[in-house]
């Protein structure tokens, strides 16, 4: 699959801070004072400014990374004639960034877009949760489940090379069909649960902290925390990590993730999955992955190298990255599902109809 484009993708990555309260040589308070009442300030790359200047951003943003919907046409030409496998985040994706991750719920709406597209297309999900908490949470039995960064994979049976994998073990899913597990970071489950009885207990203290053991991985969240003791949350988790070389910290929105050093992410779910459907080395996939978030990243990236998908980026500010589209929010990727199962279902009822 060839797909061109006239910009780089660098790796997300965290802006450079900029200097307080100063934007662009103007003083924000001078900003301010000066600005009606319903120019609202909002946040992007850790600078205020106000809301025109934000949309103009965005929307030079989006000549980089156009709307998957606006370019769905498009999408489609690349998509004639290929096999096409889905892959999904969770959190920022099928379900709105809230500020409890237990509230993070998909809507029936949302569900039945997934249910649908996964009728035509071999379907997963990739989350940094874990694999039982995001099952939950979708709740269908038709898709394939990669938690804990993908660190926990039950996928489908197949006689690629993914099924030799020492890793990988038959198993039976919650309707009793086999499937492969796939646990690379399988040693790490006392650590990670030792660190994470650790980090609840030195985090108790501050308010709005929430730390969830995802399995192979621990997250602290601190989007309920004041953001003057966030140094303090970041202290206590670097404390905690001192005395864990085999582990590593990484940073989400607003979350700290503690996971093993291991050679393996999400890109390396991906490839995985694809290996384990039989589709890794053709030459006629085309693999799309929705994501919102850093982890997403390694993803996007496999897919861009490989030549054989494309990553879209859900975000409702401009970040740099190595998706090739973008869609605004959970609602955009569900009207994008509803789209792709539509089109699915006229090119198969055409070929159905035309004579032979």
């Amino acid at each position: 699959m060839e797909i061109t484009s006239s910009h780089a993708s660098p790796v997300l990555a965290d802006p450079a801070p900029a200097s307080k309260g100063r934007l662009g040589g103007v003083h924000t308070s001078l900003l301010s004072a000066s600005s009606p009442p319903r120019k609202k300030l909002v946040k992007d790359f850790n600078l205020e400014v106000a809301s025109e200047d934000f949309d103009t951003a965005y929307m030079s943003w989006m000549l980089k990374y156009p709307s998957a919907l606006r370019s769905f046409e498009h999408i489609i030409d690349q998509a004639k004639g290929k096999k096409i496998a889905i892959f999904l985040d969770y959190d920022g994706t099928l379900s709105p960034i809230v500020n409890d991750p237990d509230c993070a719920l998909m809507s029936d709406d949302m569900r039945s877009a997934v249910k649908n597209v996964s009728r035509h297309f071999p379907t997963a999900i990739i989350s940094g949760r874990s694999r039982d908490k995001v099952y939950d949470l979708v709740g269908l039995t038709e898709l394939y489940y990669a938690g804990s960064h993908g660190m926990d994979i039950m996928g489908p049976i197949s006689n690629s090379g993914s099924s030799d994998h020492p890793r990988c073990v038959k198993s039976t899913d919650q309707q009793g069909k086999a499937v492969n597990l796939f646990q690379p970071a399988r040693e790490f489950l006392p650590v990670i649960d030792e660190v994470f009885r650790t980090l609840v207990e030195s985090t108790k203290g501050i308010k709005g902290a929430k730390v969830e053991n995802h399995k192979f991985c621990a997250s602290v969240h601190y989007r309920n925390v004041e953001e003057k003791n966030w140094p303090v949350i970041a202290q206590c988790v670097h404390d905690v990590l001192k005395g864990y070389p085999r582990l590593r910290l990484t940073h989400g929105r607003k979350v700290l993730e503690v996971r093993p050093v291991i050679d393996w992410n999400k890109g390396k779910a991906v490839e995985f999955l694809l290996d384990s459907l039989g589709l890794r080395s053709c030459n006629d996939v085309l693999a799309i992955y929705i994501g919102d978030d850093k982890t997403d990243e390694d993803a996007f990236k496999v897919l861009l190298k490989s030549n054989t998908g494309f990553g879209i980026l859900v975000s409702s500010i401009p970040k740099e990255t190595r998706a090739f589209y973008s869609l605004k929010e959970p609602s955009e990727v569900m009207e994008f599902l509803r789209t792709l199962a539509s089109w699915k279902e006229t090119e198969d009822s055409d070929k159905y109809q035309s004579p032979v």
